[in-house]
């Protein structure tokens, strides 16, 4: 059994994740980008440590994070949304040495829906991704790598837009008019899930897989959006006349009920 367990990334997603896995019996540590959110994640009980990867290389407790475990889940943000130039590919290069290095003998590496084109309309595992953004691109390299490793036995979770808590995309699009894409289907997944989903891959030993991280049911991006705005006491977004020649990426998965037996928890209205 996995039962020794390392999160690099311990935000908004791994340290939920993090206090799940100790509640289960797994023995857990992760990684933060510095020394202060280290030992204030530590004062709150959980293992950190300080680790930053860059372009340049890695700075931080690299070893001593990856040694002597079942498992590594790869949770990092990319920094690909800001268009801050950043070579998320080579970053992982630098990671991925390491864990050879550590002999590390399993990862989950969380990657995300956008490696799918909108023009590829409905998608399943099945389907071969063609992104055509820079971060689809690099997303798909860092997949690419890690799935061609013979090092150890990887699985892709590709998320797509993540809920829960106090995230509430609604939130960002309250009170805007004239948006585009109303007839769009969403493609989102609420942190509970998440957190289940990775916990399930880890104690049925579900490697070598590809799963779409996204909740099966896919309303209209203008009623999801006015729906929770009402909720939410806020002004609900417009959106402009749909084009009906318009085409949109809905990511689907056939491999959670296929491998895992797995039924999503949470609804998204």
């Amino acid at each position: 059994m996995n039962k020794k367990i390392a999160i690099a990334g311990l935000g908004w997603l791994g340290q939920p994740l993090a206090s799940r896995l100790s509640n289960f019996g797994y023995t857990v540590k992760g990684s933060v980008t510095t020394v202060e959110k280290a030992t204030l994640l530590q004062q709150n009980g959980l293992n950190a440590f300080p680790l930053e990867i860059s372009e340049m290389g890695i700075k931080g407790e690299v070893k001593v994070l990856l040694e002597n475990i079942d498992c590594l889940m790869i949770m990092i943000p990319p920094g690909l949304r800001r268009n801050t130039g950043a070579d998320y590919v080579l970053k992982m290069v630098h990671f991925l040495e390491e864990i050879k290095k550590a002999s590390v003998p399993k990862v989950i590496l969380v990657s995300s829906t956008s490696v799918y084109d909108d023009s590829q309309g409905k998608v399943t595992e099945n389907i071969e991704p063609k992104p055509d953004t820079i971060a689809g691109k690099q997303l798909r390299q860092v997949e690419e790598l890690f799935i061609n490793t013979k090092a150890f036995k990887t699985t892709i979770v590709r998320f797509g837009g993540l809920l829960g808590g106090s995230r509430q995309p609604a939130r960002y699009l309250a009170g805007r008019n004239d948006l585009n894409g109303g007839n769009a289907p969403v493609n989102l997944i609420d942190r509970e899930d998440c957190i289940t989903i990775l916990i399930e891959i880890i104690k049925q030993d579900a490697f070598e897989h590809i799963f779409n991280g996204v909740n099966p049911h896919h309303p209209k991006k203008s009623d999801y959006y006015v729906q929770k705005a009402k909720e939410l006491g806020l002004e609900p977004p417009t959106f402009s006349e749909a084009n009906a020649n318009e085409v949109f990426k809905q990511v689907d998965s056939e491999n959670f009920k296929k491998v895992l037996g797995y039924a999503f928890k949470k609804e998204l209205l």
